[in-house]
């Protein structure tokens, strides 16, 4: 389907809905809502923002290979993982004339959107998560099967399915015979897709859903039911039928859009908090095996792995705390397994929370989230999230959001409290007691909502600061703590005998478990591309290996920032790939990437999670212009890396 064909489907579709918001008001005799202005207004923003979205992928939209075959293609590149950045990334390489074969582990490309539930959505503005240019977004807040449809779209348009190996885990990636580092040629698995040039990594930041072994969890709730298997013949057929119908499938969705977040759990560091690049090297404390009844069957993965999101990864070290707690309350009797429902975040999707008091352990975007679901699904208010720290809540505002993230800095600075005072006076307002204390807007990877704080200010949720120790029969006990305390912390500093804090039990038919996903690993990748002192993040332009250009990790070493994962970099990153593939003398030879991570260390010491464990887009850009200017041979290829003008897959040869 073209372009124009998109934006004209979008469109009718969107008059569509406003006439039937007409007729639904008429039937009603709701003459104030039948004659909202502000209805018309909407109308108007979406088909301008349809059109706008037109203009930009004319301008910058690489043209898709007209046939399957590449006449002659520059090099091989292979892409592990087909999410939204690896497809995105294996669109640019063949959009450019590089030959690519994807490798994706389930059955169907999409990344995290396919495990997430269905009323998930974007975050952050669609106009800021244009993955590729070609997208064409129906609404400024897409939910997840309209970003899977776009992603297949991609995928299918620029000729990438006969490219992709489904159901294929990457088990290793080695060195072709004979080749060395920087510039080495690759081989994946057994090497029966021949040998590759470059290797781009798309693994993401959230793997498979993560549940936190708490004590009183009902037997076989360890790890969280998939449901993207069954469900994804079913959902890629509506998905296909949607994208020809552009928008008829977000009908019962339209009403609460601003109450729906993205699911994924990207949540800013405790103080004192080791890097990724710590984590890396030393593996997390071993979580305390449940009892007998609840032990986990032996074959299901480690509880040891890497987590996505700081609920998971702080709740297994502090595990060993609640285990002492509940010996110092064992008095109190035998608390039993929860006799309700144990549920991941991820699982919401077929909930039967209607009328039932839910309690949702975990305060990062994915906490928000389901705390939104039980609302709209009518749980029993109010809905109970116990936080073991605050989080920064910013609007969902293009404006706002763009201009906090065009910080240059990438790190809290001394005006930073100017945009902290604003948030808590213009966004928090009577919720000030949510502001956190401890961290600054720019020491973490902030939330992105607009009803989550009304939901608390109008007593729809209880929000509960505290440690949950355990589950009992009833619900959840929590050692609550006052505002600013450390996470784990039992009492105040320097406290008597007897001034712990009070552990309350909190009582709920339904358990929400927001404990993020698990980290996904690249221990597939030979140990030597990530020497001591530059593991994941501390990278080249934080997604190159310091060791060998031709290694790309997209998204991949990403841990907390203020920005978008899907946007422009995703292109900007895969056409400097290219480059260093086309051109030698571009090519950074491996002192010189070491170099660059050091002199960020330099200028950014003492930020909080490192140099490169947080940072804001405009930095990103920043490095992207610098590359340019402080290797002049490079700056003729900036309209090429910046813009992707340039290599017309269709033109090589003429």
């Amino acid at each position: 389907m073209s372009t124009l064909s998109l934006a004209l489907t979008a469109i009718t579709n969107d008059l569509r809905l406003f006439v039937h918001d007409i007729d639904d008001a008429a039937k009603q005799d709701d003459v104030l809502e039948l004659f909202n202005p502000w209805r018309v207004f909407i109308l108007a923003l979406n088909i301008a923002y349809i059109l706008c979205q037109v203009l930009l992928i004319y301008i910058f939209k690489p043209a898709p290979p007209e046939s399957n075959e590449l006449k002659k293609p520059f090099g091989r590149i292979a892409v592990i993982g087909a999410g939204l950045t690896g497809i995105s990334s294996a669109a640019h390489a063949i959009a450019h004339n590089f030959e690519v074969v994807i490798y994706e582990a389930s059955d169907r490309p999409g990344g995290i959107w396919a495990h997430v539930n269905k009323t998930s959505g974007l975050q952050i503005n669609s106009l800021i998560y244009r993955f590729h240019p070609a997208v064409l977004w129906s609404c400024a807040y897409p939910l997840r099967d309209e970003i899977l449809s776009e992603i297949k779209r991609v995928w299918k348009e620029y000729k990438l399915e006969s490219r992709t190996r489904m159901n294929t885990r990457v088990t290793s990636v080695t060195r072709a015979s004979g080749t060395t580092s920087p510039g080495a040629r690759w081989v994946v698995n057994d090497g029966r897709d021949g040998e590759f040039d470059a290797v781009i990594v798309t693994v993401g930041t959230c793997g498979q859903p993560m549940m936190v072994p708490f004590k009183g969890m009902p037997e076989g709730k360890l790890q969280p039911k998939d449901n993207s298997v069954e469900k994804g013949k079913e959902e890629d057929a509506k998905r296909d039928e949607d994208t020809k119908r552009r928008g008829l499938g977000r009908r019962e969705n339209e009403s609460r859009r601003d109450d729906e977040v993205h699911a994924a759990d990207l949540d800013p560091r405790d103080e004192g908090a080791p890097s990724f690049a710590d984590i890396a090297k030393h593996p997390p404390m071993p979580v305390p095996v449940p009892p007998a009844s609840l032990e986990e069957d032996k074959s299901g993965p480690s509880q040891s792995q890497n987590v996505q999101g700081e609920e998971a990864r702080l709740d297994d070290t502090h595990n060993e705390s609640h285990v002492q707690d509940e010996s110092k309350h064992s008095q109190e009797g035998d608390n039993g397994v929860f006799a309700g429902q144990v549920l991941h975040s991820s699982e919401l999707d077929d909930a039967d929370i209607e009328g039932k008091t839910v309690l949702v352990i975990g305060s990062g975007a994915s906490g928000v989230e389901a705390v939104e679901t039980a609302l709209q699904r009518g749980a029993k208010e109010p809905v109970l999230m116990v936080a073991r720290d605050d989080k920064w809540i910013i609007p969902r505002n293009i404006v706002v959001d763009t201009s906090i993230s065009a910080q240059p800095f990438g790190r809290e600075m001394p005006l930073s409290f100017l945009w902290e005072t604003f948030l808590k006076v213009w966004h928090y307002r009577s919720a000030g007691n949510l502001v956190p204390v401890d961290k600054g807007i720019y020491e973490g990877t902030p939330i992105v909502n607009d009803k989550f704080l009304h939901h608390v200010r109008c007593g729809c949720v209880k929000y509960v600061r505290g440690d949950t120790l355990r589950l009992t029969k009833r619900g959840a006990r929590v050692r609550v703590r006052p505002r600013g305390s450390k996470s784990g912390s039992t009492g105040p500093a320097g406290q008597e005998e007897g001034q712990d804090y009070p552990i309350e039990e909190f009582e709920g038919d339904v358990v929400v478990l927001s404990t993020g996903f698990k980290k996904p690993d690249v221990d597939f990748l030979p140990k030597d591309l990530f020497p001591k002192d530059y593991e994941r993040p501390d990278l080249y332009l934080q997604n190159f290996s310091t060791e060998d250009w031709s290694v790309l990790l997209t998204n991949s070493a990403y841990v907390n920032a203020i920005g978008t994962v899907g946007h422009f970099h995703i292109g900007i990153y895969t056409r400097i790939l290219l480059m260093f593939l086309l051109d030698k003398d571009a090519r950074p030879p491996p002192k010189d990437m070491k170099l660059w991570v050091d002199a960020l260390r330099f200028v950014k010491r003492g930020a909080r999670g490192g140099a490169l464990g947080f940072f804001t887009y405009m930095e990103l850009t920043i490095w992207f212009l610098m590359f340019h200017v402080f290797r002049p041979n490079r700056l003729r290829w900036i309209f090429f890396v910046m813009q992707g003008w340039g290599l017309n897959v269709n033109k090589v040869g003429e």
